[in-house]
């Protein structure tokens, strides 16, 4: 897999993908995310902030994630177990169904710790739906421990973080 900054021309390949995870994710039961967010929008600030990035196989996107420093105020409700350090914030991490149950995931993460840990950060934090099984057995089973919660539009969210 490859990975680089997200760019312009990237966009309806990424909302494509978007659009198809949705609804996996809605044939599932879980409805997490909708036409509301993220947005094309969302993900338009993303790449022209240079904080959206894409996992590439074949010259085709099949992940994309987001990391930055910024945070809504609900990550103030989370006791943090490592709050005077440098920490990351991933958002909007998607893995393609078409290319989902193959590690795909659990190989971005570990990339994204590394990235991370390479650009002088020491812990990550992340939110992710309770409703979400898929995504809390992926966290949890590469180490992001529950910190608190936050209540979205949505439902509840975990706060979760992991020491890099």
């Amino acid at each position: 897999m490859k990975y680089r900054l997200g760019k312009m021309e990237d966009l309806d390949e990424i909302c494509d993908m978007l659009s198809l995870a949705i609804k996996t994710m809605e044939n599932q039961g879980i409805h997490q995310w909708d036409d509301l967010y993220p947005t094309r929008d969302d993900f338009l600030l993303d790449i022209r902030d240079k904080t959206l990035y894409v996992a590439t196989e074949h010259d085709k996107i099949v992940a994309i994630y987001v990391i930055s420093r910024e945070y809504d105020p609900e990550y103030l409700n989370g006791t943090w177990n490592y709050p005077g350090e440098t920490a990351c914030i991933i958002h909007r991490l998607c893995v393609s169904p078409n290319v989902q149950n193959r590690g795909v995931g659990k190989e971005i993460l570990a990339h994204i710790e590394k990235q991370l840990a390479g650009m002088g950060f020491t812990s990550i934090r992340l939110d992710v739906f309770s409703q979400n099984p898929y995504a809390l057995k992926l966290y949890e089973n590469n180490g992001y421990e529950k910190r608190g919660h936050a209540d979205w539009r949505k439902g509840r969210f975990w706060l979760m973080e992991k020491k890099i």
